[in-house]
Formats: C-alpha cells, sequence, structure tokens
C-alpha cells in the first residue's frame, strides 16, 4: 500500500516555474515507478512525466519536454516536477501515481495508486 500526498501547487504568471512534490508512504516506495498526470477541466487526465524506480529512465509527454523535468529521492520517499517556462495550457490539477513497474508507465490505467491532487494555475 502506497499513500501519495502532492504539494507545491499555485498560481504563477506565464514564463514562470513551480516545484511540486509528492510524499509517499509505504516500505515499497523505492521499487515503484512514479508518474504525474493532470487534468484540466472538461478534458481526461493526460500523462506529464514519469520515472523509473532507480531514477535511471524518464519520460515525459511532447508538451513539457524541455520545461519540466522528473526527479525522485528514494530515501525520502519523494518524487518531484519541476516546471519552467510555465504556459497559460499548463493550467490544471496535478497528480502523482505510484504503480508496482519495472519501467516507465505513461498510461493512467498502469498506475495503482494516486494522491488528491494540486491545482496549478498559470496566468497569461
Amino acid at each position: 500500500q502506497v499513500q501519495l500526498v502532492e504539494s507545491g501547487g499555485g498560481l504563477v504568471q506565464a514564463g514562470g516555474s513551480l516545484r511540486l512534490s509528492c510524499a509517499a508512504s509505504g516500505r515499497t516506495f523505492g521499487s515503484y515507478a512514479m508518474g504525474w498526470f493532470r487534468q484540466a477541466p472538461g478534458k481526461e487526465r493526460e500523462f506529464v512525466a514519469a520515472i523509473r524506480w532507480s531514477g535511471s529512465s524518464t519520460s515525459y509527454a511532447d508538451s513539457v519536454e524541455g520545461r519540466f523535468t522528473i526527479s525522485r529521492d528514494n530515501a525520502k520517499k519523494t518524487v518531484y516536477l519541476q516546471m519552467n517556462s510555465l504556459k497559460p495550457e499548463d493550467t490544471a490539477v496535478y497528480y502523482c501515481a505510484a504503480a508496482p513497474l519495472g519501467r516507465v508507465g505513461v498510461l493512467v490505467y498502469e498506475y495503482d495508486y494516486w494522491g488528491q491532487g494540486t491545482q496549478v494555475t498559470v496566468s497569461s
């Protein structure tokens, strides 16, 4: 069982930066792939970024490639999403997710555990 709590969301102007954190509980965090997804009003939840349990492999959505960076600290049981050059279209609720995968997962159904989400709003 893994419980996830996101933090770090907020209101930022276009071009600004935010760093999201996701704190996990559970002894098996280090063996889980972690992902960030987002959901804007009226839209489907979509993949943003993911990282392998070891941190040796990452994947990004095309829309955030080069602007966002996912990382993890297994000793602190925390995964991060550094978001730079934010755009109004990045506005959404951002969710952290965990999956017992030995690889990077990019699909919603691959993830078993989800946080409650944190709101990110980017003003133009």
